[in-house]
């Protein structure tokens, strides 16, 4: 591959200080080879999804431009995850952080490891008003607009973080 792609990256934590958690993974992906962080954006405190009990999560989205393949990338992500010492113990459970691959240029992949768009991409307000925030007139590989996806995912009780 010798032109970059364009894609953004799902960030999430809710253990061990997940403020921290956020921030030092999105000073990670700047490192990842043969990709450079665009920009990022604010952090986000939200509602958890899945089992009932747990922490607020911190959420972001960041915009990264990389050389790796989508596999590649994939792989970078889950090391960072390892580094966080993320466990899988049940879906959707607590987790000191969380990277997701939500889109890979204009692509669209379904692997047994990899789906982009990520599968509920559309909705997660914790996922699409931080990718509104930094990619405000962006379109799905299948056309449909990052507004008009907005507009049926209302921010709720999702609150963007004092700096």
């Amino acid at each position: 591959m010798t032109e970059a792609i364009r894609c953004y990256i799902g960030l999430g934590s809710n253990l061990g200080d997940p403020r921290a958690q956020v921030e030092r993974a999105l000073q990670e992906l700047a490192g990842l080879p043969r990709t450079v962080r665009v920009c990022h954006s604010s952090l986000y405190r939200s509602d958890p999804v899945g089992p009932p009990g747990q922490p607020d999560y911190v959420n972001a989205v960041a915009c990264l431009d990389t050389r790796l393949e989508a596999h590649a990338l994939l792989d970078e992500l889950q090391a960072l995850e390892r580094l966080h010492q993320r466990v899988r113990l049940e879906r959707w459970g607590p987790r000191t952080l969380d990277l997701d691959l939500l889109l890979y240029g204009d692509q669209s992949i379904d692997s047994e490891r990899l789906q982009v768009p990520h599968p509920y991409l559309t909705e997660r307000g914790f996922v699409l008003w931080p990718l509104a925030e930094i990619a405000p007139r962006l379109q799905l590989p299948d056309g449909r607009a990052l507004p008009k996806l907005l507009e049926r995912c209302p921010m709720g009780t999702l609150e963007r973080m004092p700096v």
